[in-house]
């Protein structure tokens, strides 16, 4: 059942490494792979001493570190409340709604964040008007220094609710019977969420914290390409969004795969470390 799968992984995922040569050469589609002019580490240097490229890194992991942090906590938050809940229906109405954002192409959720967000009948500038805590409507996605937190409560509300699933069922393996001992013993509810919930919980944190540090440089695509406009573009441009403006868009596709293979090599590098990490504390890994 399994050879499928494998020979997917194969042909999508490891044969396209060899392309990682052109990161090397200096590369024109004309002309077959191993005939191309060699350039050795031209590319990566340039990457590595130009200044937008900083600018991009800054916002990729800026981005990624608010989304992770976010993500954990909310999604984290949510299943303990949801689990708390003993009326099943509106129990079943909430996750419902949290759910569904998360079905939403990035397409429809960007026109959903910009309507929100306009100066004109936006619902954020009228709430906030009215409560007083602006005399007149911003232009949120008009201020750069914004974007990255936009950017991290979009994909908490789009996400937040199917996050959360994997949270649940990690609740749903604790033995009922530490929370009923816990409960003779007169454990308020909060005690038992933190001295039973959370540590119950820990193993699937670990895991799921290991995985999401291994993809640190994808902050995403589509929601800072659809949301970026030229008075944001400083703080919204990521290292996907580079790879397409400067290497592909512009045929220059050494150092689109001299980008992608350093976001690679990253990405690999913070995952066996986090996994040392966490074997070294005696917490769950991945191997």
């Amino acid at each position: 059942m399994s050879i499928p799968f494998i020979i997917w992984l194969i042909i999508f995922r490891y044969l396209p490494v060899a392309g990682w040569v052109m990161a090397f050469q200096d590369f024109r589609p004309a002309r077959p792979m191993f005939e191309q002019d060699w350039a050795g580490f031209k590319h990566f240097e340039f990457l590595f001493t130009d200044p937008r490229f900083m600018e991009v890194m800054r916002n990729t992991l800026a981005m990624s570190f608010i989304n992770l942090i976010l993500g954990f906590v909310t999604a984290i938050s949510l299943a303990i409340l949801l689990n708390e809940l003993r009326n099943v229906t509106f129990k079943r109405i909430v996750q419902t709604i949290s759910y569904m954002p998360h079905f939403l192409s990035w397409v429809v959720a960007a026109g959903l964040v910009s309507a929100a967000l306009s100066m004109e009948n936006g619902i954020i500038n009228i709430i906030l008007t009215n409560i007083g805590i602006i005399d007149r409507p911003v232009m949120f996605l008009g201020i750069g220094e914004y974007f990255w937190g936009i950017i991290g409560l979009s994909d908490v509300w789009k996400n937040v609710g199917w996050n959360s699933i994997i949270y649940l069922a990690a609740i749903t393996m604790i033995d009922t019977e530490q929370y009923e001992a816990a409960e003779i013993d007169g454990a308020s509810r909060l005690q038992r969420i933190w001295h039973i919930t959370l540590p119950g919980m820990r193993p699937v944190i670990v895991i799921l914290l290991i995985m999401n540090i291994g993809y640190i440089l994808e902050s995403g695509f589509e929601a800072q390409y659809l949301l970026m406009n030229p008075m944001n573009m400083d703080y919204a441009e990521n290292l996907d969004i580079f790879v397409l403006r400067y290497g592909i868009n512009m045929g220059n596709f050494s150092l689109a795969t001299a980008a992608g293979m350093f976001k690679t090599v990253v990405s690999f590098i913070f995952l066996f470390s986090a996994n040392s990490i966490a074997k070294k504390l005696g917490e769950a890994r991945l191997f």
